[in-house]
């Protein structure tokens, strides 16, 4: 289990995600896996929930796909979220990704959902309400911070809560 959260705000889009990966729901077999990773050219971030297995294939056809339509992150992520419901082999995928480049900011999933949040900030995971709920109120509350140390906290703020997600955090900014 894992928690990414992503936000935009003043301009900048950032994602973080923390590092913990779990066998089922009593063992830690991991404490600083990297599920926030820099793609096609330093252009696009992508962080992933779920299956580490399962959420590299999907970077991994998410980045053929960027390829194939010259980094055009909606056309990308619509044609990924397609596959991913027609083709057998990635139906049986269980994971989640947000995928970011500097004026988009979108959730893909296996049930062929994009989705554009309405309020900014996005988070996906175990912990991924505290996380989505924190970054809301750091956006209302404190309009000076960067959306860098906003998708931080939020993922330190999901830690103290969530068990499933850990206080070693990755973040990435554009």
């Amino acid at each position: 289990m894992t928690t990414i959260c992503a936000v935009r705000h003043n301009g900048h889009t950032a994602i973080a995600g923390d590092g913990q990966v779990t066998l089922g729901e009593k063992v830690i077999m991991k404490g600083n896996a990297h599920k926030v990773r820099t793609i096609y050219h330093d252009q696009v971030v992508v962080g992933f929930a779920g299956g580490v297995a399962d959420a590299i294939t999907l970077q991994d056809w998410f980045e053929k796909k960027l390829e194939h339509y010259s980094g055009e992150l909606r056309r990308a992520a619509v044609e990924l979220a397609q596959d991913w419901r027609k083709d057998p082999a990635l139906q049986k995928l269980e994971a989640m990704m947000i995928v970011m480049n500097k004026q988009d900011l979108l959730v893909v999933s296996g049930s062929g959902e994009v989705i554009d949040p309405d309020d900014d900030v996005v988070a996906i995971g175990s912990g991924g309400n505290f996380a989505q709920a924190a970054a809301i109120a750091m956006l209302h509350h404190a309009p000076d911070m960067s959306a860098a140390d906003i998708a931080h906290s939020a993922i330190d703020i999901a830690a103290g809560i969530d068990i499933f997600t850990n206080h070693n955090i990755i973040t990435k900014a554009l």
